[in-house]
């Protein structure tokens, strides 16, 4: 087969910024948010005019919620932008849709506060973008929106949405499951290699994600399955915002990679440039996103996304002692007197603790290196390298060596834990490897299908 090259975004967030995003309200939404809003304009911009000078290939996969909320002027715009990229660079954009897309009541920010622009129905995205993979298709599932495309004379591109009218993040039954395993086998018996995307991903990025639910595909093993077990090896994903290639290895032996990207619009931001060399190896390599145009002070715009995720770790970690209730509110945590009591006084000393003075609580000795250093900040490190990737706390670093001195010493009082989707997850293990990478590189890695 000859080779193919494409390259890969997602989580655009697209929000066609005269709609409003500014104010007082809007600074306080911002405490708590991952992703930047104001903004995303401009980076899908500073995107796509990089995307139109990377002339070594001419395919383009975006992987969900192209939209901040499924804003009608959003969508307008960001179709409008698509096509003025396919019209000037003769490149092919294929997309899914996602749970962002639609929405009853998407929200702006201005001088008065909050107020809801008008939104989009899941019925109406076939017409916004049909000309971005529907129309061309070679099998098409109207009601999830689901199709298959020909990228070259040797691959096929599976797109799968999980959302149908009405429900976002579903289930797929035997029905829709049925249709997947027949487009498979239909590649398979064509002489085709197929690839797959998706919005959800089908394995946690991190180890500690299983835990939860929204972090994956539902019942993401029968898709793991039906994919590997019919010649589908490999799936592209978003919506966790992190930057993760994990790999398993179905009942039957067949290997299932899946390859999430972190978004478009906040930290990790990065574009991944896709070669397939061949049916069996397929190269990714990860580029970050360009700098763009806005008032940044004298940040980078790879500095001023991570200032913007930091900004949501320590609005979580400042609310628990000076605004419990906020904190609760956030993390959907059942607000009682004792609760906020005891959250409080976390919250206090957490923010004066050391890392050797937590050590101590635990009676679990540290290097001498890292005795000083501030609690708070490791753990905003490791909110941060949850969602980055390649996390850097393996067991022969100072702080990876202490962390699992405090996973061992906790162990007994965990007695269970449980995934998401019901399996047993043992907590130490679970621990090491979400602090550390101890498996494939999550930027640059040759995939053995």
């Amino acid at each position: 087969m000859k080779p193919l090259k494409f390259y890969l975004i997602t989580d655009t967030h697209y929000f066609k910024n005269d709609i409003g995003a500014y104010g007082e309200e809007y600074e306080r939404f911002m405490d708590f948010e991952q992703k930047c809003f104001a903004e995303t304009q401009n980076i899908n911009d500073a995107v796509f005019d990089w995307l139109a000078k990377a002339d070594d290939a001419d395919i383009l996969l975006i992987a969900g919620d192209l939209t901040f909320n499924g804003e009608k002027e959003s969508h307008r715009a960001f179709t409008a932008r698509l096509r003025d990229f396919r019209e000037k660079t003769g490149k092919r954009v294929y997309v899914v849709t996602a749970g962002h897309d639609f929405n009853d009541k998407p929200f702006g920010f201005n001088e008065n506060g909050r107020f809801n622009p008008e939104g989009t129905k899941f019925s109406e995205l076939y017409d916004y973008y049909r000309e971005f993979g529907y129309d061309d298709a070679i099998e098409f599932n109207r009601e999830h929106l689901s199709y298959v495309a020909q990228l070259s004379e040797d691959v096929r591109l599976l797109v799968i949405c999980n959302d149908i009218d009405g429900q976002k993040h579903i289930t797929y039954d035997d029905e829709f499951l049925g249709w997947i395993e027949a487009q498979a086998k239909k590649a398979q018996a064509d002489g085709q290699m197929m690839i797959a995307m998706e919005h959800y991903p089908v394995l946690a990025g991190q180890p500690v994600l299983a835990l939860i639910g929204d972090a994956r595909q539902a019942e993401s093993q029968k898709l793991i399955d039906t994919l590997a077990d019919n010649g589908v090896h490999l799936i592209f994903t978003g919506h966790m915002h992190n930057q993760s290639i994990n790999v398993v290895e179905t009942a039957q032996g067949n290997k299932f990679y899946d390859v999430c990207t972190g978004c478009t619009i906040g930290r990790p931001a990065y574009i991944r440039r896709v070669t397939i060399e061949d049916e069996k190896t397929v190269k990714i390599e990860s580029i970050p996103t360009p700098d763009f145009e806005w008032d940044k002070g004298d940040l980078t715009g790879e500095e001023y996304l991570k200032r913007q995720f930091e900004r949501m770790i320590r609005t979580l970690l400042n609310a628990m002692k000076d605004n419990p209730d906020r904190f609760m509110g956030k993390l959907h945590i059942k607000n009682t007197p004792a609760t906020k009591k005891l959250i409080t006084f976390a919250g206090k000393r957490l923010n004066k603790l050391t890392v050797g003075g937590a050590a101590r609580l635990l009676c679990v000795r540290v290097d001498p290196s890292i005795r000083k250093n501030s609690f708070t900040e490791l753990a905003i490190d490791l909110a941060r390298n949850t969602f980055e990737g390649n996390q850097p706390f393996t067991e022969d670093t100072p702080e990876g060596e202490a962390l699992l001195k405090v996973f061992r010493r906790l162990k007994p009082f965990v007695k269970t834990l449980k995934g998401s989707q019901g399996e047993t997850l043992d907590f130490v293990e679970t621990m090491k490897h979400t602090i550390g990478n101890y498996g494939i590189d999550d930027y640059n890695a040759t995939l053995n299908l």
